[in-house]
């Protein structure tokens, strides 16, 4: 079989690339895994060297990397770009930062010596989406790779280049040949990788669909997973907000990447006396959003990653609309060639309605009515999802307060939500478990060893 590259701006097939077999895959990880056993007695001095200059690698070419997300997924070639460098950082920040977050911890005991080691646990199996398709990748290799495992990649069916991409990045980078290894499977595939004895751990972002058959698929063979799934992330806007600021900004974080990210912003829950003036505010902003050809200048949404992707969405709008939502803007598939769906806005949405209940991904807002703040704080937590939110307010410890209260992961004041690799990232509920970045990411494939030295006897 292959894998097929297709451009989601016009439908011209990109490129086809031969599936792997399992010889090829086993080979893969058995190599990954013998790599990885050299690679876990090298220092973090050592280890830090070409992770450094896959930085410098990404920097020179994150133009690159630009055109070839926006022809493969679809990525306004800005954010693309963009994209690359924010890789860049992440490798810095682990290659800067690992020695410190994986020191031994000393603990005082009656031993003699007594303390917590952290070693790597050896081949990490890393399944990633298409949405991100350098950053998601990054974000997990960068910590784990200086942590000292290897990591073997099945990235999304739609974008082989990119995968490609990075594995020769590393390969420039001087990574010892085979710690970094591609996997060219389909996503049915990945439950006999995960049996392979070389394979230690498993992380994955995608849906919850996806994220409960690799849990339960590692489980039943004791492997730790860490998923990042689903996000239906609300934001609250309270009566004392600044508007202009606080429609801006929803604005820009439901735009994200063509709505197409777990932590966009999804849900808007307004408190009454902003709710119509929040309304006419974002409805002028979506509509003057420029939609278009990825690789155009001043493109802000691009075409959905792929066809059956943008119909599902307009699905889940009109389902919407028919059970009594408002639709003040967009909501109509335009003519012509290219996955393209507009920046669209929905109004009075309530439980019951897919705008409500499900996860929107895709350039559509949805805007929740609601009476006070304890009736936005219940409203944003009435959610299976729990991956980020955030609180507009001109009262920064209200905000901070409204923030405690919010069942996610991560919640931003005034400010929208996004990754940063000094900061854990993950979500609750069926947004997943455990975290990536910052010091808590590195440590979620790692050995925790306690180490007690008595005296001699």
């Amino acid at each position: 079989m292959t894998l097929e590259a297709i451009d989601p701006a016009t439908g011209e097939r990109l490129a086809s690339y031969e599936e792997h077999d399992d010889g090829e895959v086993r080979r893969r990880v058995a190599a990954a895994a013998a790599a990885q056993r050299e690679w876990a007695e090298r220092s973090f001095a050592e280890r830090a060297v070409p992770l450094l200059r896959a930085a410098e690698l990404l920097e020179e070419r994150a133009a690159e990397y630009g055109t070839l997300m926006a022809r493969e997924m679809g990525k306004p070639f800005a954010d693309g770009e963009a994209e690359a460098k924010k890789c860049a950082a992440g490798c810095r920040f682990y290659a800067e930062h690992a020695a410190a977050f994986l020191a031994d911890e000393p603990v005082a005991t009656e031993a003699r010596k007594s303390f917590v080691a952290y070693q790597p646990l050896g081949v990490l199996l890393a399944v990633m989406p298409w949405n991100f398709p350098f950053w998601q990748v990054f974000r997990a290799a960068a910590p784990a790779l200086m942590a000292g495992n290897a990591v073997a990649l099945k990235h999304a069916a739609n974008v082989p280049g990119c995968a490609a991409a990075i594995e020769k990045v590393f390969a420039d980078a001087g990574l010892p040949a085979g710690l970094f290894t591609n996997l060219l499977i389909q996503s049915s595939r990945v439950a006999a990788v995960i049996e392979l004895r070389e394979i230690a751990a498993v992380t994955l972002t995608g849906s919850v669909g996806a994220g409960k058959a690799v849990a339960a698929k590692a489980g039943s063979v004791v492997k730790k997973t860490v998923l990042e799934l689903g996000g239906s992330d609300a934001y609250v806007v309270l009566e004392d907000a600044d508007l202009e600021h606080a429609v801006a900004t929803c604005t820009k974080s439901r735009l994200i990447n063509s709505g197409q990210s777990c932590i966009a912003a999804k849900r808007f829950v307004v408190v009454e006396p902003l709710r119509e003036a929040f309304e006419l505010g974002m409805v002028e902003r979506m509509r003057t959003a420029r939609m278009g050809n990825p690789l155009e200048p001043g493109v802000e949404v691009g075409p959905q990653a792929r066809a059956d992707l943008r119909d599902a969405l307009h699905e889940q709008v009109a389902r919407s609309v028919a059970a009594g939502a408002r639709l003040l803007l967009g909501g109509e598939v335009p003519p012509g060639p290219g996955a393209f769906y507009p920046p669209t806005v929905l109004a009075d949405v309530r439980p019951g309605m897919p705008a409500y209940d499900e996860e929107l991904f895709g350039p559509v807002a949805a805007i929740l009515p609601a009476r006070d703040e304890a009736d936005a704080v219940r409203i944003a937590n009435d959610s299976v999802f729990g991956l980020g939110g955030a609180v507009f307010t001109r009262d920064l410890a209200r905000g901070e307060r409204v923030a405690r209260r919010l069942a996610a992961g991560c919640c931003f004041v005034n400010d929208f939500v996004r990754s940063d690799p000094r900061l854990p990232f993950g979500g609750v509920k069926e947004s997943g478990y455990g975290r990536e970045l910052g010091a808590l990411g590195i440590r979620e494939f790692v050995n925790a060893k306690t180490v007690w030295v008595g005296a001699p006897r």
